[in-house]
């Protein structure tokens, strides 16, 4: 099995998620990542799916979400011609002896201290998902209280936008 990120245009209603999910689901696919937000365009929104499955599956899955009514346009993306980024949020107990050594973990992974308490940390990380494992094990030594991760979000390099035409079958 290998991991496949797919990015899919769908009319901005309610209940369409739980249905792409669910077709998801009947098929026995774990989705590691899923995001969902409105597009540029208020009645397109982008929902964002990491998977891993097999090639013959995933293209029968893609072909069940086309048959879909809100379903307006599905791409995959893969990591050489698209930008993948996750975010987390990590508390960290951070004595006034290891605030600073943390501190100095953050500043390498570029990522940011967002929330300081007299014995905590909380620290912001966007990256891929194989930078914010490479941050989780360098606090690994230290008591982490907390982590909070969104899904995947991905776009597509270029100039390209796979939201002009999905526009135009909303607005027919």
């Amino acid at each position: 099995m290998t991991t496949h990120t797919l990015s899919v245009l769908v009319e901005n209603k309610p209940g369409v998620l739980a249905r792409i999910a669910g077709l998801f689901s009947r098929r026995a696919f774990n989705i590691h990542s899923l995001a969902v937000g409105e597009t540029e365009h208020p009645d397109i929104s982008r929902i964002t799916v990491v998977v891993d499955v097999d090639e013959l599956p995933l293209e029968q899955v893609t072909k069940q979400l086309n048959k879909l009514v809100n379903v307006l346009k599905i791409v995959e993306l893969d990591q050489e011609r698209s930008v993948q980024r996750d975010l987390m949020l990590i508390k960290v107990r951070a004595d006034a002896a290891a605030r600073a050594e943390i501190m100095t973990i953050v500043d390498l992974f570029r990522a940011r201290v967002v929330d300081v308490a007299s014995d905590s940390l909380v620290i912001q990380a966007v990256g891929r998902r194989d930078k914010l494992d490479a941050l989780m094990a360098a606090l690994d030594g230290y008591d982490i209280r907390e982590i909070v991760q969104s899904g995947t979000v991905a776009i597509g390099r270029g100039s390209r936008s796979i939201t002009e035409r999905a526009r135009e079958r909303v607005s027919a």
